[in-house]
C-alpha cells in the first residue's frame, strides 16, 4: 500500500532467461497483460512446492487423479466426499488438515495410513528455536547445517493440538501407525489399499499428504538453467549414517537467497534469481515460508537485494553525491570574528 505496488493474479511465469543484461520473463495466464517483461532480480516466493512439486508416490500414478484420488495440494471437492470411504496417507499437518475437512464434509470413514509406528508429539527445532538460530542457521558449516535439518526431517514435525483434535473427535475417523502403503488397486469403482502387515482397506478416494519434493531441475521456468543450479550434492558429502537422498537435492543457494550455477559462467544469470521458498531451507534455515521466521527472512533478503541494487548502481550514487547542494546552513547561524579578536 504505502508504495502502490501493482499486484497481478492470474498471471503465471512460464520462462526465464537472460536477456541484454537484465531477465526476461515470459508470462501467461489469464489475466497477463503483457506478454514479456524483463526485470533486474527476480525473487521466487512460490511457498512449499516453489522449487519442485507435489510429492506423488508411485502406488497412484496408475490411477486417475481427480476421480480416485488427489494430492493435499490439490482443490478438492470436499461435499462430493460425503458419504464416502476416504483414506489419508500422512499424517503431518496437511494430511491432517484435509482429513479433517472431509469428516466435516461427512465421510462415512476416514482412515490416516501412517507409515511410522507412533504418532510424532514434539516439533524438535522449537526446543533451539531463537534469533540465534534464524540469523545464524546461514552461517554455519555445511556439515551443521545438514545435521540440523536432516534431524527435524527424519524426527517430523507434528500437526498442530487443534488440527489433530479436529480429527480425533469423529467417532468415524481411524488412526493406522505401521500402515506405509504396499499397493493400490482399482476394484470396482473404488480403491484396495494393501498397507505393511497384511492389512487392506477399501475406500472410495485417497488423499496424499505425501509433502513435496525439492528438485530445481523440475521447474519448467528457468529452462535449461534448471540443470545448472548448484545443489547440496554438488557441494557436501555427509557421513553415511547421516545420508539423506531428499537434501542431496536441495538448491545451494548464496546468502542472498540466489542460486549458484553448478560450474562457473554456465550460467551466470542464475545469481539474479533469488530462491524465497522451500527449497530455500537447507541453507538459510525455516526463514522463506515457516510462520515463527519468515518475517525475519524476508527482511533478510530485503536488505541483500537492497545492498545488490546499490552496488549495481554506484556510478548513479557517486553521481547524485556529488550534485546534491541542499544546504543544511543557510549562512545566517552564525557571525564571522574578526581576525585580529
Amino acid at each position: 500500500h504505502a508504495l502502490a505496488l501493482p499486484v497481478e493474479n492470474g498471471v503465471e511465469v512460464i520462462r526465464v532467461a537472460p536477456k541484454d543484461g537484465l531477465l526476461e520473463l515470459t508470462l501467461g495466464g489469464p489475466a497477463a497483460r503483457e506478454p514479456v517483461i524483463r526485470c533486474r532480480r527476480l525473487v521466487m516466493a512460490t511457498g512449499r512446492d516453489g522449487t519442485g512439486a507435489p510429492n506423488i508416490p508411485d502406488f497412484v500414478t496408475h490411477l486417475p487423479r481427480g476421480d480416485l484420488w488427489a494430492h493435499s495440494s490439490d482443490e478438492i471437492d470436499f461435499a462430493s466426499l460425503n458419504g464416502k470411504r476416504v483414506g489419508v496417507v500422512g499424517v503431518g499437518a496437511s494430511a491432517v488438515d484435509n482429513a479433517a475437512e472431509a469428516l466435516e464434509a461427512g465421510c462415512a470413514e476416514c482412515r490416516l495410513l501412517i507409515r511410522r509406528r507412533e504418532m510424532p508429539t514434539v516439533n524438535k527445532m522449537m526446543g533451539i528455536g531463537s534469533y540465534g538460530l534464524t540469523a545464524g542457521f546461514p552461517d554455519l558449516p555445511d556439515a551443521w547445517r545438514w545435521r540440523l535439518l536432516r534431524y527435524s526431517f527424519v524426527t517430523q514435525t507434528p500437526a498442530p493440538r487443534g488440527s489433530t483434535l479436529r480429527v480425533s473427535r469423529h467417532d468415524n475417523a481411524h488412526f493406522h501407525f505401521g500402515a506405509g502403503i504396499e499397493r493400490v488397486t482399482r476394484v470396482g469403482g473404488g480403491l484396495r489399499v494393501a498397507t505393511a502387515g497384511g492389512r487392506t482397506f477399501d475406500l472410495d478416494f485417497l488423499i496424499l499428504g505425501t509433502g513435496f519434493t525439492v528438485e530445481p531441475e523440475a521447474r519448467t521456468e528457468l529452462g535449461p538453467a534448471a540443470g545448472k543450479v548448484r545443489l547440496w550434492r554438488d557441494v557436501y558429502s555427509p557421513p553415511p549414517e547421516e545420508a539423506h537422498p531428499e537434501l542431496d537435492l536441495f538448491p545451494y543457494l548464496a546468502p542472498d537467497f540466489s542460486f549458484k550455477e553448478r560450474d562457473a559462467n554456465d550460467a551466470p544469470w542464475l545469481s539474479r534469481v533469488h530462491c524465497f521458498n522451500y527449497g530455500a531451507t537447507l541453507s538459510m534455515g525455516k526463514v522463506s515460508g515457516d510462520i515463527p521466521a519468515v518475517s525475519e527472512g524476508a527482511a533478510f533478503l530485503a536488505r541483500a537485494l537492497a545492498s545488490a541494487l546499490y552496488a549495481e548502481d554506484i556510478d548513479r550514487h557517486w553521481a547524485a553525491l556529488q550534485a546534491y547542494d541542499k544546504p543544511e546552513l543557510l549562512g545566517d547561524e552564525w557571525t564571522p570574528a574578526d581576525a585580529g579578536c
